[in-house]
């Protein structure tokens, strides 16, 4: 499925929305440019869960926990690890078969370690209007 973005707002609309659609186990891999919106996505992401603390990149923790919403969110950012045996050594697959959500940034730097039913959502600017973003989601057909 494409989705197109106009601004910030949608983008963090559609994160909601999956938000609110996500169930436990889940695992959402998020792909795109720096800048794309992959962070402001998982804004949305989280108050659709009903998160209300501030969601902010991990990208110096790796990750980062949010409770307060109907259910966990492990948002991880891998976009500092050179490989895969980075995101083992933080414990990655312990967390994508718990009891949360996933949402995993950069989450082609670990490909191999996602689970065959994780929802990609590949966020791209486009190329003649710099401010839409074109948002494909594959993988689960939760969100179709």
């Amino acid at each position: 499925m494409e989705y197109t973005s106009h601004n910030e707002e949608e983008t963090r609309a559609l994160g909601a929305r999956m938000g609110r659609e996500a169930k436990a186990g889940a695992v959402f891999a998020l792909t795109g440019d720096l800048g794309a919106g992959k962070t402001v996505f998982a804004k949305g992401f989280a108050e659709g869960l009903g998160i209300t603390a501030p969601v902010t990149s991990p990208t110096f923790t790796l990750l980062q926990c949010y409770d307060g919403g109907r259910l966990p969110l492990y948002h991880f950012d891998l976009y500092r690890i050179e490989d895969a045996s980075e995101a083992d050594d933080i414990g990655c697959e312990e967390y994508f078969s718990g009891d949360g959500v996933c949402l995993v940034e950069w989450a082609e730097r670990a490909e191999e370690m996602l689970p065959a039913d994780c929802v990609h959502i590949r966020i791209e600017s486009d190329a003649v209007q710099p401010e839409l973003r074109h948002i494909f989601v594959s993988g689960s057909d939760s969100f179709r």
